[in-house]
């Protein structure tokens, strides 16, 4: 059964950076896309950034030129490098995973900016 783990997150200042890490166990296979979502409270999870094991990505327009995804497909490793964070930002982050079936879930990190 493939687990997804998060680490690195934490309590950061309004324009800081953290970076969050998941490994991806109980698997032998490449998983075709790894990523981040979030949810923000009182809000519905959302798409942050997805990364293809062939390097394409995708990212939310409220990241973009702030956040970089990258991982290590020989490790089903992936990475969230989050820079110039904003209070907006708070919220738990969940490693995502998927490759054809039913996707795979991080249990969450929390990331709260604030002052």
């Amino acid at each position: 059964q493939v687990q997804l783990v998060e680490s690195g997150g934490g309590l950061v200042q309004p324009g800081g950076s953290l970076r969050l890490s998941c490994a991806a166990s109980g698997t032998d296979f490449t998983i075709t896309v790894m990523g981040w979502f979030r949810r923000a409270p009182g809000k519905q999870r959302e798409l942050v950034a997805v990364m293809s094991a062939n390097g394409n990505t995708n990212y939310a327009d409220f990241v973009k030129g702030r956040f970089t995804v990258s991982r290590d497909n020989a490790k089903n490793t992936v990475i969230l490098q989050m820079n110039s964070l904003q209070s907006d930002d708070t919220a738990v982050y969940y490693c995502y995973g998927h490759k054809g079936g039913p996707p795979y879930w991080g249990q969450g990190t929390q990331v709260t900016v604030s002052s």
